[in-house]
């Protein structure tokens, strides 16, 4: 692995645990035992840092999404191994990052905006036009428009004046949210497909 791509690396492990505004350069610097200099060689200022950072962390995040869509036999298949990396992800992901790359650095929170009108948006409307094809949703859905509202959906939860973090529980937020979501396009041929996964989950798993 080159540095730079060490440093990222690194940084994003940082930024994920603590938040984009609370790790500087000098905490990066410190956790791989090199000069702030050397940083510096690589990325002019934070800002490109958190830039680079976040775009890597949704490349990664959209290959994973691939995947899983292109493993999955079915839809329903499919929000099950989404359920379980959302469980895995909020374990790993401090709330307040989201909102720190909002508020203080805007070409990031750009490059995150983006991704959600490109790829997440795109990758919705696929999959409940799947869902749909497949007998799982309901007819009467326009893809185009749950789209969004899943979208948005995703970024309330992270809003502390709607889910303050010292009443709610961040996984149990998004897992709560998004179960909700997943009841209202189903059908009933996609709730009874849901329930023979009760039974063929794997420990690490977690049904809907």
């Amino acid at each position: 692995m080159d540095i730079r791509q060490n440093i990222i690396t690194t940084a994003e492990e940082m930024f994920i645990r603590w938040g984009f505004k609370r790790v500087t350069m000098d905490d990066i610097a410190r956790e791989m035992s090199m000069s702030k200099k050397t940083i510096y060689q690589f990325f002019k200022d934070k800002n490109e840092m958190v830039c680079a950072v976040t775009e890597e962390h949704l490349q990664k995040e959209e290959a994973l999404m691939e995947q899983l869509e292109r493993e999955s036999e079915n839809v329903i298949e499919f929000l099950v191994k989404i359920t379980t990396m959302i469980r895995q992800h909020m374990t790993r992901v401090n709330p307040s990052a989201l909102m720190d790359l909002q508020r203080h650095y805007p070409d990031g929170w750009k490059i995150f905006v983006d991704y959600k009108t490109r790829v997440f948006h795109q990758s919705l409307v696929r999959t409940l036009a799947r869902g749909i094809q497949e007998g799982y949703f309901r007819e009467d859905i326009n893809p185009e428009i749950i789209a969004i509202l899943r979208i948005e959906q995703v970024q309330l939860c992270f809003e502390d004046r709607v889910f303050p973090r010292n009443r709610f529980d961040m996984t149990d937020v998004q897992l709560q949210v998004f179960r909700h979501f997943v009841e209202g396009i189903m059908t009933q041929k996609g709730r009874d497909l849901l329930e023979t996964y009760k039974t063929t989950l794997q420990p690490h798993e977690t049904l809907l």
